[in-house]
């Protein structure tokens, strides 16, 4: 398969040859990479595909001579030509020393990298334009004042709107997308030769992606340099990669020009993977492909779960004139206070029983806000929510006490990353008895049992309950935080963005399993996320929250082939599709964020006075945040 890579009348940058890498695990080797063969051309792109697990990060910590102490490359060659010395031979980097001169002037120097979770990878202590302008004079001795300018100047470059101010924020003053324009100005201050990117928009939302996504091309026709890209988004590959290899369990399945990886796949693992991604041309009950099934029981759930009062036409949870606002903080000791940051703002929805409603919009419109004032995470500054639970009407936001306690049997939540919502320090048999013991459901023989069932109806092995968090992976762990919201039994689980960090496989894995148990088990979903693909798998119905306010809803099959309100229009063209046929108009993209309400029809805008606007109601179930003045035919033209 390796031996299909297209010849190119381009020079390769990068050529790695029978790449072997292995991990000394108790004084045994065991091999990670097994003989990988591809080639970076010049000024090109190209992209390396796989699941979690198959060797893909390894091999970039290979190039950039960064692998772990216990790896060690066992085997082949890692090729870089320098443009700057194309009269010279090319370097090997696997038979450089990793902590050798030669392997730290070029990386970061000729060779720049991305890193997949820019928070992590970024100082807290240090300011955004120290740690650029130290990449920068780690390579080049240039002095302070030409460094500063040098570095305001790429902060301008990759987006920043005042890179003066930038240069002394620190990175959690950043959002998601400004933090990854940061490591892209670091990457590039040196201007490389060779760009790695490794799960560059893994993180952002979709409008954030596509900027990020067309500031990459734009920068390496600028600099013109080479792109290795790493990622399980097929859809981000369609619109950026010239080539692609398909990497499981170490080894090259396919590879060779996007155009024939996406039109004449050949592979079977490469075909699995593309019916795995959800798409807007899916039909009605047609399921996702998962690479492997988990084998799931949910029986034993369903014969023991109590049976539901009818409740009639009334729905479960009713949310109206929800409000938060986040205080304001000075900003010192005599420091001016900030204004306050309205976060959710007069919030007005119903979820019918059995139903999932989908809750979408970038990142910071308050989506988790919502979410968090409805579970009684957080106080609300006004509004009510009310929770039918078939006999009588709850107000949440009044519960106190034993009340409230009882209560959050009736609603649970799958939260985002199942790392950290998970204790390090418990079994998972603790963990799931742990909401068991706090209700006093049932005797600790009862608890077991119980928590070996709800271990099967989420395809685990009961024999895994003596483990902890740390030795599964992220889609198992991702299981265990659904089992858990299952333990009692409840009516609504609100899932926020429960399947963002899995790759395709495992997503389509637990989307199904998530259908499957709203089938069997009756539940209702409040389903959370930015991905507009996932939520018209798994939605009934879906609502487009922007700046704390729904500004549009209806059903997923109206809203998604006739979306009414800019915003929403905005979201849609923003989302990366894997197909060739259907690529993203990056022009479109570029500016203002698509929740800039200049960016909006006039006829969806407040003006600066929120009370303007209206919900109207376009028929079929959608409604549109508008002035009310608009023409109802005209607004409903919007929609055409």
């Amino acid at each position: 398969m390796t031996e299909n890579i297209l010849q190119s009348a381009k020079p390769d940058i990068l050529r790695v040859d029978n790449l072997k890498v292995a991990f000394r695990l108790q004084d045994r080797p065991i091999e990670v990479v097994k003989g990988v063969s591809f080639r970076v051309p010049a000024g090109k792109t190209v992209a390396l595909v796989g699941e979690s697990g198959s060797g893909k990060t390894v091999i970039s910590q290979a190039i950039m001579g960064l692998l772990p102490k216990a790896g060690s490359v066992t085997g082949g060659q890692i090729l870089f030509s320098d443009p700057k010395k194309a009269s010279e031979p090319p370097v090997d980097i696997a038979l450089m020393p990793r902590d050798g001169s030669a392997i730290r002037h070029l990386r970061g120097g000729r060779i720049g990298m991305i890193f997949q979770e820019p928070m992590s990878s970024l100082s807290p202590v240090h300011t955004i334009g120290n740690q650029i302008e130290e990449a920068l004079r780690l390579h080049r001795p240039v002095p302070h004042g030409e460094a500063r300018n040098m570095t305001e100047h790429m902060l301008g470059l990759v987006g920043f709107k005042n890179p003066a101010r930038a240069y002394s924020m620190y990175s959690f003053e950043l959002s998601g997308g400004l933090r990854q324009r940061a490591m892209l100005a670091m990457a590039l201050i040196c201007r490389p030769a060779l760009l790695i990117a490794d799960e560059p928009t893994t993180a952002l939302d979709v409008t954030i992606q596509a900027q990020v996504l067309n500031l990459m091309r734009e920068l390496q026709t600028e600099f013109g340099m080479a792109i290795l890209m790493i990622t399980h988004d097929l859809g981000v590959v369609a619109n950026m990669a010239d080539e692609v290899v398909v990497v499981y369990h170490g080894e090259v399945m396919e590879a060779g020009a996007a155009d024939d990886i996406f039109r004449r796949p050949g592979h079977p693992y490469l075909r699995a993977l593309l019916k795995a991604v959800p798409h807007f041309d899916m039909k009605p009950n047609e399921r996702l492909v998962a690479l492997r099934d988990a084998q799931e029981d949910i029986s034993p759930l369903v014969s023991t779960r109590p049976p539901r009062p009818e409740s009639g036409n009334e729905p479960l949870l009713s949310v109206r004139n929800l409000r938060k606002v986040y205080g304001s903080r000075s900003s010192g000791l005599f420091g001016k206070a900030a204004e306050p940051v309205v976060a959710v703002d007069d919030v007005s929805f119903d979820i019918m029983r059995g139903e999932c409603l989908g809750l979408v919009g970038e990142s910071g419109c308050g989506k988790t806000s919502v979410s968090k004032l409805i579970m009684r995470a957080m106080k609300a500054d006004g509004g009510s929510v009310t929770f039918n639970d078939g006999t009588k009407a709850i107000d949440v936001l009044k519960l106190r006490g034993r009340a409230e306690r009882d209560f959050r049997q009736h609603v649970q939540m799958i939260f985002q990353d199942p790392v950290s919502s998970l204790s390090p320090r418990m079994t998972v048999l603790n963990i799931l008895c742990e909401p068991l013991e706090i209700h006093g459901m049932g005797n600790h023989d009862e608890q077991v049992r119980r928590v070996g069932d709800l271990m099967s109806a989420v395809g685990l092995d009961r024999r895994f309950l003596n483990r902890y968090p740390h030795s599964f992976s992220g889609g198992q762990r991702q299981r265990i935080g659904i089992a858990r919201a299952l333990a009692l039994n409840p009516d609504l689980i609100i899932c926020d963005e429960p399947v963002s960090a899995l790759d395709v496989s495992v997503q389509a894995q637990v989307l199904n399993l998530l259908k499957d148990l709203q089938r069997e088990l009756g539940l209702t979903y409040l389903f959370i996320s930015h991905n507009l693909a996932v939520v018209d798998y798994v939605a009934d119905r879906i609502a487009v929250l922007a700046h704390g306010r729904i500004v549009e809803i209806a059903p997923r099959d109206v809203l998604f082939r006739q979306p009414a309100h800019s915003y929403t229009k905005a979201l849609l063209a923003a989302v990366p599709f894997p197909d060739l046929d259907r690529p993203l108009d990056f022009g479109s993209l570029k500016g203002k964020s698509a929740s800039d309400p200049a960016r909006w029809a006039p006829a969806f805008r407040d003006n600066g006075r929120p009370e303007t606007l209206k919900p109207i109601d376009l028929g079929n179930g959608h409604i549109v945040l508008a002035q009310p003045n608009v023409d109802f035919r005209e607004l409903a033209q919007c929609v055409a």
